[in-house]
């Protein structure tokens, strides 16, 4: 899908044909629409492409007619009935005349853009465009890993009542996403430095400052989910813990209560044994049975007691 955005009077409006000091942005887009672009505009395929690959790596390459910024950017995507976060590649691309941007799915970075809830954003400052999606884009890496602070906390307070595995998988859920975050923004941090180097995308005087801002918040981000990740690794292991501690305290009392119950049960084996009563004890006593009973019971008791005192139950 492609859509064509520029600002007029201060307004952000949706236009039908393309013209200089545009936005194109391309969502998911066809084969025809992308071969159509690069016909159009002097844009390789590849380059086209390269965010429709979700593998792809974070990059900034300047070519003779454009430059292309290549990032990931967060998303909510649905796994297990439930969501999680994630992320995907976002790519800017920057002509004399226009800018493009390239992703797989709708994402919210640009859709702020698009509603125009972006202050002091103008479609033909399109340094300045750059510099705010990605200020934008590590803003809502914030937003998200704060969501994931939420998550973690409402799964700890489960975890408390009742350590089931469902719990535990959630976590590692949002361990997971910490994971995906955190190797996102380092490889977002080195083409936010490469930034810095190039020229072509200082055109305002304030683009520097701006850019300064966007690794500030960038590294803002790192840190908070490397703080966030170590927490959720921390909190996953203890609560690993607790769950193997349970089963051995259950196993332990398991294993007493066979010890307990085995002492009747080898004697009642042994006076079961089909041999003569003349050399059996209380054989003939018409209190046999209540004797061999009481001696079980005693026997029992007196085992039960011992490891009563050794905290085996």
């Amino acid at each position: 899908m492609i859509r064509i955005f520029k600002t007029i009077d201060g307004k952000m409006h949706q236009m039908e044909e393309a013209c200089e000091g545009c936005w194109v942005a391309l969502t998911d887009p066809t084969a025809t629409e992308i071969f159509e672009i690069c016909n159009r505009y002097q844009i390789e395929v590849d380059d086209l492409r390269a965010p429709l690959d979700e593998e792809e790596r974070s990059r900034i390459e300047v070519e003779d007619n454009y430059t292309l910024i290549l990032v990931d950017t967060p998303i909510i995507e649905e796994r297990g009935d439930k969501d999680w976060f994630g992320t995907i590649p976002l790519s800017i691309i920057v002509t004399k005349e226009m800018i493009f941007t390239v992703c797989l799915e709708d994402i919210s970075v640009l859709g702020k853009f698009m509603d125009g809830r972006v202050r002091n954003f103008y479609t033909y400052m399109k340094t300045r465009f750059i510099l705010q999606i990605l200020y934008n884009n590590a803003s809502m890496f914030l937003h998200y890993l704060r969501i994931i602070d939420k998550k973690s906390e409402e799964v700890e307070e489960k975890l408390h009542a009742s350590t089931r595995n469902q719990e535990l998988i959630e976590l590692l859920e949002l361990e997971k996403s910490l994971v995906y975050f955190i190797t996102s923004l380092r490889a977002n941090e080195v083409v936010l430095e490469k930034m810095l180097k190039v020229e072509s995308i200082k055109q305002y005087p304030d683009d520097t400052e701006l850019l300064e801002d966007v690794i500030v918040e960038n590294k803002q981000a790192i840190e908070m989910a490397n703080i966030y990740s170590g927490i959720l690794s921390g909190m996953t292991d203890a609560f690993a813990s607790v769950i193997s501690n349970n089963l051995n305290i259950v196993m332990k009392f398991l294993a007493t209560v066979t010890i307990v119950m085995s002492i009747p049960t080898m004697i009642f084996s042994a006076y079961g044994m089909n041999v003569k009563s003349a050399g059996m004890p209380f054989a003939d006593s018409p209190y046999g049975f209540a004797i061999v009973i009481a001696i079980s019971l005693v026997l029992s008791l007196v085992v039960a007691l011992i490891f009563s005192k050794k905290d085996l139950f």
